[in-house]
C-alpha cells in the first residue's frame, strides 16, 4: 500500500505541483492551506507523512510541527521551504521535523526526503549549507533560540502570529476560541514581555524571529 501523505502550503499552485509530484509514489490524503486547517486535518486522518512550508498563515510551519510531533509522534514531518539559513533547519530539526527540502529543489529532492524520513533516517538539503548529522554547527546569522519565539508560550506565540497578520481582537477570539478580553490580556503581555509598545512593533518582532513571513 503507498504511505499516506498530507500537503501544507498557502499557494494553490505549490499544492497542486507537490501533489503531481507525490502522486505516483505516495496517496495524498488531504492539503491545507493554513497551519491550523493542517493540523487539524492530521489529527483526523493520521496520515503517514505531513509535508508543510514555514510560511503558513494562522499557524506557521514550525508551529504545526511542534503541536504534531507531540501529538502524532509516529509521523514524519517533512519541511518544503524556501528559507534556507542554516537556524531555520535547526529550529525545524529541534520542533520534530524530520526533513528539510528547499522549495528550489523540491523536484529532485522531496522524494528522496520522505523515503528517508519513513526509514527513520534524517534529511537536509544541501542548500543550506552542511551535513544533518551536524547541523548545531552550521553557521548562521540567526540565532536558533530567537527564532519562532521560543522563549514566549505556545498561546502567545498563537496570539503573536494572528495580531503581526493583521487580525482584530475579535477575529482573533473566533479563531482561539477565547474572549476577545483574553486576546487583548495576552496582546498586553507580550508588549510588556518584549518591551514594545505598539501593535507594529510586535508585527517586527515577529517577522524578525520567522513567526510570520516578511
Amino acid at each position: 500500500m503507498k504511505k499516506r501523505v498530507l500537503l501544507g502550503d498557502d499557494h494553490v499552485l505549490m499544492l497542486e505541483g507537490l501533489s503531481r509530484l507525490l502522486a505516483d509514489e505516495f496517496e495524498i490524503v488531504g492539503t491545507a492551506a493554513n497551519g491550523r486547517a493542517l493540523v487539524e486535518e492530521a489529527l483526523r486522518l493520521v496520515p503517514d507523512v505531513v509535508v508543510v512550508d514555514i510560511g503558513m498563515p494562522e499557524l506557521n510551519g514550525i508551529e504545526a510541527t511542534r503541536r504534531l510531533s507531540h501529538a502524532l509522534p509516529s509521523v514524519k514531518i517533512v519541511i518544503v521551504t524556501q528559507q534556507l539559513d542554516p537556524a531555520y533547519l535547526r529550529a525545524a530539526f529541534n520542533a520534530g521535523a524530520s526533513a528539510y527540502v528547499s522549495k528550489q529543489s523540491a523536484s529532485t529532492e522531496l522524494i528522496l526526503a520522505i523515503r528517508m524520513a519513513l526509514n527513520h533516517q534524517f534529511y537536509a538539503t544541501p542548500h543550506a549549507g552542511g551535513d544533518v548529522a551536524d547541523h548545531t554547527r552550521f553557521h548562521s546569522h540567526v540565532n536558533p533560540s530567537e527564532l519562532f519565539g521560543g522563549s514566549l508560550t505556545p498561546r502567545q506565540r498563537e496570539v503573536l502570529q494572528l495580531v503581526a497578520e493583521g487580525k482584530t481582537s475579535k477575529e482573533i477570539s473566533a479563531v482561539l476560541g477565547i474572549s476577545p478580553k483574553t486576546v487583548e490580556y495576552h496582546r498586553n503581555c507580550l508588549m510588556d514581555q518584549l518591551g514594545v509598545r505598539s501593535t507594529a512593533e510586535l508585527t517586527r518582532y515577529a517577522v524578525s524571529r520567522g513567526i510570520v513571513a516578511a
